[in-house]
């Protein structure tokens, strides 16, 4: 256990942690899921801490994913706007929530049980995608689509803020189902838009001293290895090895969030 007091051997764990889940944020999601567990265990004052320093990582990833998306040639900056906008001013609500308000499940049952159903059932849908006959492409969104994916994109944008773990599987299903786009993609526009929720949530969680830089700017660092690596992985290979990271992903994680809620629940 000393050994992991070593600045030295945090931050390589910091690091490493933060490639997996660049890598994860990039092709699918749940990459939060891996380190705010690690930054809580590495020493940080509770979820909050770790939630703010959190923030610093996956901004400097979705910066990178961004532009290694842009670098191939899929971007689409124009409808990205239109959904981010609504998104940052949930974004902002989230965070203030989170700071003002606390915890309300201390050990993490409730949330963790209900992430885990929520990730489920985003993967059902995703794969079932039983709105597919009602799909097109961004050029031919009509008016209802593009307000039903505001007002949806706010909601996500309110949940961004607060916590972020696992909100990629949700703009996901709700940009092939609302959207009808391909994985590729949505993936490219999901980094566009968290870019710009992470920012507005990272300057409150900055103003009320809830960031640690030395692990932020480390583990910001991996994230942004791994972004780089997972978009062009995801370009390269296309939608259907994103199903497979898709699938694989959800599935560790959310047997894992219902073994943690459940451990937790007998002690």
């Amino acid at each position: 256990m000393e050994l992991l007091n070593h600045p030295f051997v945090q931050l390589a764990i910091v690091v490493t942690t933060g490639v997996c889940a660049g890598f994860l944020n990039t092709v699918a999601g749940g990459g939060s899921l891996l380190t705010l567990p690690v930054l809580i265990f590495l020493g940080l004052d509770g979820a909050t801490m770790a939630n703010g320093t959190n923030r610093v990582a996956i901004m400097i990833q979705n910066t990178v994913g961004v532009a290694g998306f842009r670098r191939k040639g899929v971007s689409d900056f124009r409808y990205g706007i239109l959904i981010a906008i609504p998104a940052m001013i949930g974004a902002v609500m989230g965070a203030l929530l989170v700071i003002n308000l606390g915890k309300f499940d201390k050990n993490g049952v409730i949330f963790n049980r209900l992430l885990a159903i929520i990730m489920f059932g985003v993967l059902v849908i995703t794969l079932s995608n039983p709105f597919k006959k009602f799909q097109s492409d961004v050029e031919n969104l009509g008016a209802f689509r593009k307000i039903l994916a505001v007002l949806l994109f706010f909601f996500l944008g309110i949940y961004m803020g607060f916590i972020q773990a696992g909100v990629g599987f949700m703009i996901i299903a709700t940009l092939t189902i609302v959207n009808g786009f391909n994985l590729v993609r949505t993936n490219a526009l999901k980094m566009f838009v968290v870019l710009f929720c992470t920012l507005v949530a990272l300057i409150i969680f900055v103003i009320n001293k809830h960031v640690d830089w030395r692990f932020g700017i480390s583990l910001g660092v991996g994230n942004a290895a791994g972004a780089w690596i997972g978009s062009h992985w995801a370009v390269e290979k296309g939608d259907k090895w994103i199903r497979i990271v898709l699938v694989v992903t959800v599935l560790a994680f959310a047997i894992k969030l219902i073994w943690t809620s459940i451990t937790h629940s007998i002690a």
